[in-house]
């Protein structure tokens, strides 16, 4: 089983230094807001991925007036202790396993899955196209590192793409040649994603629905439907006929960048008819068949980070919720509450259970 058994950082978000230490399989983290929990979740999952899950932007990753972070993890896996260490001095990014650094942190992706369940998982549903994929890329570099390898090569040529498409249109010049070649790039690249998000999705569609009639108590038809400009046709083909538009635009408008995930309760698009409850027991299923994706394929049980589920959830929703993570199935879990009392309640005031972590 995957664990985390020691965290330190330094000058990471709120915490000038500190060092946490997990002895149970179920850790609940407590205080009151802005004490700093939903920070230490967050460390964790940068040790996992190499970057914040709130923020893209390393530099509200840093405490205030300060240059840097670093943060240390001690975890177990497979019977070894492993060691991961994430630092950032003066806008420079290191990440080394076992004091070994990466050339690439796309090698590190997968080696120590988590899946974190938030507040902010709303724009998942309720925001645009870019969050949807996020999500879904997410989910499948943890499976497949060529998939992540795939998506970093066609960002990169896409951007160069775009950039032809702008100077073309500035200077005039004829630059079809090399368009071609752009377009053959990004089909090599673009074809596997494509094939992977579609191939994906159909038996994982059932995972969610039988997680939604659980933690929802009643049955109601989710179903989720993959919108892509490649099932239309040869994705080569479309690239080269959308050439002449795409030079009036100075972008590229057809390819898997502009995928996108609709979300169907009962047949009706859930981000415009489902209840906010609704929304909320989907998400959750969406979460906890993507926790159960990963440990089929890992063969081990990845980390599960849930922050603030007791505001966000009914009592009926949390009790499902908490007797799934009891289970033998699931491993270590992180859970984030303003009440203590709650919190240890919600298992049965079993100490041996769940370590209390007071901010």
């Amino acid at each position: 089983m995957l664990q985390v058994r020691k965290i330190s950082l330094v000058q990471f978000k709120n915490y000038p230094q500190r060092v946490f230490g997990f002895e149970k399989r179920i850790v609940g983290i407590t205080g009151r807001n802005g004490s700093g929990k939903t920070n230490l979740l967050d460390a964790i999952y940068y040790l996992c991925f190499t970057k914040s899950y709130f923020t893209t932007t390393e530099a509200q990753n840093v405490l205030y007036n300060t240059n840097g972070f670093r943060l240390e993890g001690l975890l177990e896996r497979g019977g070894s202790t492993e060691k991961i260490v994430c630092t950032l001095k003066e806008g420079k990014k290191d990440v080394a396993l076992n004091d070994d650094s990466y050339d690439k942190f796309s090698r590190h992706i997968g080696q120590f899955p988590a899946v974190m369940i938030a507040p902010d998982d709303a724009e998942i549903i309720l925001g645009g196209s870019e969050e949807r994929r996020r999500w879904l890329d997410a989910l499948l570099c943890q499976l497949n590192p060529g998939y992540l390898d795939h998506l970093i090569a066609y960002q990169k040529i896409l951007l160069q793409r775009n950039g032809l498409l702008k100077a073309i249109a500035e200077t005039g010049h004829n630059q079809d040649a090399l368009l071609e070649i752009f377009d053959d790039q990004l089909a090599d690249h673009g074809i596997p994603v494509f094939e992977a998000r579609r191939n994906f999705l159909g038996p994982f569609i059932p995972r969610v629905q039988a997680l939604y009639d659980y933690l929802s108590g009643t049955h109601e038809v989710v179903d989720i439907k993959y919108q892509s400009h490649l099932h239309e046709g040869d994705f080569r083909k479309m690239l080269i006929q959308q050439q002449l538009k795409d030079k009036t635009l100075q972008r590229t408008s057809t390819g898997i960048h502009r995928d996108d995930l609709q979300f169907l309760l009962n047949g009706y698009p859930m981000k415009s008819s489902a209840s906010q409850g609704q929304r909320k027991s989907f998400l959750f299923a969406l979460k906890l068949a993507q926790y159960e994706v990963i440990r089929q394929f890992k063969q081990f049980p990845p980390l599960l980070l849930l922050d603030d589920v007791f505001e966000k959830l009914d009592q009926e929703r949390v009790s499902r919720l908490i007797q799934l993570v009891k289970s033998g199935e699931y491993g270590q879990v992180f859970i984030t509450d303003t009440h203590a009392d709650r919190l240890l309640a919600a298992f049965d005031g079993d100490g041996d259970i769940i370590q209390l972590i007071h901010m």
